[in-house]
């Protein structure tokens, strides 16, 4: 497995929800150690995050140079991951190396292929011959089968089934319990909603959508005896 797995201490970018989550993982499940976050200075609101310092990006690297620390781009899926590709990016013209998280909960085989600032939570079956690119995130108990390629800055939500031999592009968002078959295509910037079902190969920029579940129109108590 490759991927910027190395020791080096870390610097996360943001300090929302998944940048806490991201912290809390390196340091309880990997050797590297945070030593700070970042924000744009137009998000800069507070100078403290997990007990850690907080500096505005165009300054960080006079405190934390990236010939010494990594960094790790803690975004969500704005835009299609449009916003975490960027700051990737502004992250590397700065000289950082972009960490890359696997954990240790999942199941991976020794060839996997995985890039850059990849981020990858438990419970998730990684299968062989698996690739993925850079910039992924991939969140608690999906199942990656065999053969899969996903290209950079996609987003898998939890408990996504990807069967074998599919190919997902770049910047595409699969959502919750999403289910694709196998020997399909993504385009990129594919958006499937939660629990959509895809049997077939999608074009760029399409988004599918599973039908909501509907009031049953009977009281809870009734069903109460089903239960």
């Amino acid at each position: 497995m490759n991927g910027g797995q190395s020791d080096r201490p870390l610097v996360i970018f943001g300090v929302g929800e998944l940048a806490q989550l991201a912290y809390y993982y390196f340091t309880h499940d990997s050797s590297r150690r945070v030593a700070a976050f970042t924000v744009d200075r137009t998000h800069f609101r507070e100078n403290q995050c997990m007990g850690l310092p907080v500096l505005a990006f165009d300054e960080v690297d006079t405190r934390y140079a990236p010939e010494e620390y990594d960094m790790f781009v803690a975004l969500g899926y704005t835009r299609l991951n449009q916003v975490r590709a960027e700051k990737c990016l502004e992250a590397k013209s700065r000289g950082y190396r972009l960490a890359t998280y696997v954990s240790s909960r999942s199941v991976t085989w020794p060839d996997l292929t995985i890039g850059e600032n990849c981020f990858i939570m438990e419970g998730n079956v990684i299968q062989p011959f698996v690739r993925i690119g850079n910039n992924v995130i991939i969140w608690c108990g999906s199942l990656v089968s065999h053969h899969v390629e996903i290209d950079d800055n996609c987003f898998i939500a939890a408990h996504a089934v990807i069967s074998g031999h599919v190919k997902i592009g770049a910047h595409s968002f699969i959502g919750i319990n999403a289910t694709l078959r196998d020997k399909i295509t993504l385009g990129e910037r594919t958006l499937l909603g939660a629990g959509a079902l895809v049997t077939a190969s999608t074009d760029e920029n399409t988004a599918y959508l599973a039908a909501s579940s509907q009031e049953a129109g009977v009281p809870s108590y009734r069903l109460q005896s089903l239960l």
